[in-house]
């Protein structure tokens, strides 16, 4: 991990303003942004292994003031081991055909997503959502980003935003039909991106940030065996299961 960090030790750095915390209340959050005009998918792979994350173009990791609440979380795709509840959803959704497609720009896609923030995320800083701001969250002009297409037939019940890395699959959103609540979509499609990473013979799958405090975010802790970036040892965390 020093090796790591040696490479990149001349790579500018920027830190955002303070705004109102998403996910604890009464907190306010900042992040660390990479250089924009480094990023590329090589800096990406490299980063994600820091803990950092991608929105858009920009690749950012957390870096509030008194508070180490946002932590990065990744699945070993080989050791993981579904539980009871996780296998029932994958028996489920069996009927389901997923396809992966490059990331391109589709009203199909669009009306799902607004739909999904309708229901789900309402007031949540994302809505009323519109097909810029969708498009510049989902995409970018550098990162290499598959659209997983999830089908019942003709009717499209989920759509999974997937980044690409050296090393794994990174699963940056998933926004699914909210009238398909006993599916469990969102479950569904991180277990069908860890089937996928493993049939690419890549070692992990990203989950992003999860914050302990934040129930919206328990369900990640729920894929063991799971690591965790510890920023205070700069270093992945095994979980004790």
């Amino acid at each position: 991990m020093s090796d790591l960090r040696d490479s990149l030790y001349d790579l500018r750095m920027f830190l955002t303003t303070d705004y109102p915390c998403s996910y604890l209340p009464g907190q306010q959050a900042r992040n660390l942004v990479a250089d924009p005009t480094a990023a590329d998918a090589r800096l990406y792979t490299q980063l994600a292994q820091l803990g950092f994350r991608r929105s858009g173009d920009h690749i950012y990791r957390p870096h509030c003031r008194d508070c180490v609440a946002c932590r990065s979380l990744r699945i070993p795709v080989e050791q993981f081991q579904p539980n009871r509840s996780q296998r029932r959803i994958w028996d489920r959704n069996q009927d389901l055909a997923v396809q992966m497609i490059e990331a391109e720009f589709k009203e199909e896609h669009f009306d799902l997503y607004a739909r999904y923030l309708g229901a789900r995320h309402a007031g949540g800083g994302m809505d009323p959502a519109n097909p810029e701001n969708y498009w510049s969250f989902i995409a970018s002009r550098w990162s290499p980003t598959a659209l997983g297409e999830f089908r019942r037939g003709q009717q499209l019940v989920a759509v999974a935003v997937i980044d690409r890395l050296d090393n794994g699959l990174s699963a940056v959103y998933t926004f699914f039909d909210s009238l398909e609540e006993n599916r469990s979509l969102g479950t569904f499609a991180i277990l069908w991106q860890i089937a996928e990473a493993k049939q690419l013979q890549l070692k992990w799958l990203y989950l992003g940030y999860w914050i302990e405090q934040c129930a919206k975010m328990a369900y990640k802790s729920r894929f063991k065996p799971h690591e965790i970036f510890a920023i205070e040892h700069w270093g992945w965390l095994k979980s004790d299961d």
